[in-house]
């Protein structure tokens, strides 16, 4: 696969993540926003979230910093491990992991480096314009967008099962945006497909040691 490929795959996320995330932020204010194909179970409600995966934050400002500059540095790897990777032509299904993991890392990266900038405060009740004279934060100090909620089962757990029980159950419950989707699909792909992916190029580097050799000339 090629890194023109690669890099490709990688805009489309990014663009369809950041239009997503930008259309929602400058019509809507926070909460439900529709219902997606009439389904009450696959919804846009949108949130933003201040610190890591699940809405998990730590350290206050400071905390807000590291975690960007921490996003930063993976990105900047991620774009040394990519190139890497194409260039020994490790096979197709693990490059295209490898860049939706990485598309994924930078759409939330633009969301926590500039939203704070860029847009306004949004509330409950008010929707946020884009290019305030003032943001609502300063550089490395946004936050990520997000507005897929697909809450498929409510039940209760069982009230014989301890700490848990009688407690509200929902299944799916966490809400996220392209970019989360893009980094979960690489992951879980990577996961399952791992053993094939690596046989796959092993397997290439043996050929392409031998085919070199078999090439060169040799002494009797």
């Amino acid at each position: 696969m090629k890194l023109r490929s690669a890099v490709l795959l990688i805009l489309l996320i990014i663009i369809v993540d950041q239009s997503l995330k930008i259309w929602i932020k400058t019509n809507y204010p926070f909460g439900h926003v529709m219902n997606l194909f009439g389904m009450p179970w696959a919804r846009l409600y949108f949130i933003e979230n201040e610190g890591m995966a699940w809405g998990w934050k730590f350290g206050g400002e400071w905390g807000k910093m590291i975690l960007t500059l921490f996003r930063l540095i993976a990105v900047l790897f991620g774009s040394w491990y990519l190139t890497k990777i194409v260039k020994q032509k490790y096979s197709r299904g693990f490059i295209i992991c490898a860049a939706l993991i990485y598309a994924g890392a930078l759409g939330n990266l633009l969301d926590s480096m500039f939203y704070g900038l860029l847009f306004e405060e949004t509330t409950y009740s008010h929707v946020a314009r884009m290019f305030p004279p003032h943001g609502y934060a300063g550089f490395l100090h946004g936050r990520v967008v997000d507005m897929l909620y697909f809450p498929m089962v409510h039940a209760n757990f069982p009230k014989w099962l301890p700490v848990i029980g009688g407690e509200d159950f929902e299944f799916f419950s966490p809400i996220f945006n392209i970019a989360d989707a893009s980094i979960s699909i690489g992951v879980i792909t990577l996961l399952l497909f791992q053993k094939r992916f690596i046989s796959h190029h092993e397997h290439r580097t043996h050929a392409e040691i031998e085919k070199e050799y078999d090439s060169k000339p040799h002494v009797i």
